[in-house]
């Protein structure tokens, strides 16, 4: 924020402080896991920004809950506690911190327009890697998988293409090396 005129400290804005962080929890595949996670987050006034939720092991009846959230390193932590508390969960990992994971997510794209704006669309979609499913006459549907900033950066160049509509998956991450959660 700035010095404060008279003060002899810098005032420091809440928001800068806040960081993003991806959880991964491992839960019982059982009704009402989810809501209770949710409600953990929704009930401490807690943001979520990507949550996605997949069986892991069929066998075992577990799920992978991940969680990307942001919030000064206070709050993540305690967060991360609170998670562990939940009577269906089994260990809550910090692919942010703890062990540093990879993110991945994908999104489906569809662009609209025609002419030059067209060749340029195909031509950013090769730079990104992403794919053509669908196309029309008048429209493409791109399929576009990658980091959370990648996904966001196709997306801001389809923008003056011809962006119409945006469907994302949600972030999954997993930690990396030879280890298990």
């Amino acid at each position: 924020m700035g010095k404060q005129p008279g003060s002899a400290y810098f005032l420091v804005d809440k928001k800068s402080q806040e960081i993003r962080t991806t959880l991964s929890v491992l839960v019982d595949n059982e009704a009402g896991v989810l809501a209770r996670v949710i409600g953990l987050f929704s009930g401490r006034g807690y943001n979520i920004e990507s949550l996605t939720v997949a069986e892991v092991d069929h066998l075992d009846h577990t799920s992978r809950i991940t969680v990307v959230t942001s919030g000064t390193p206070e709050v993540l932590e305690q967060i991360r506690h609170q998670l562990e508390r939940l009577v269906p969960v089994h260990k809550v990992i910090d692919l942010t911190v703890e062990r540093p994971g990879i993110e991945r997510e994908m999104a489906l794209v569809k662009v609209a327009g025609g002419g030059e704006k067209r060749v340029e669309a195909l031509r950013l979609s090769d730079a990104f890697r992403a794919r053509v499913i669908d196309t029309t006459h008048s429209s493409f549907v791109f399929e576009v998988t990658g980091n959370p900033q990648k996904i966001e950066a196709f997306i801001d160049l389809m923008k003056p293409l011809g962006l119409v509509e945006v469907s994302r998956t949600g972030v999954v991450a997993i930690s990396r090396g030879a280890e298990a959660m």
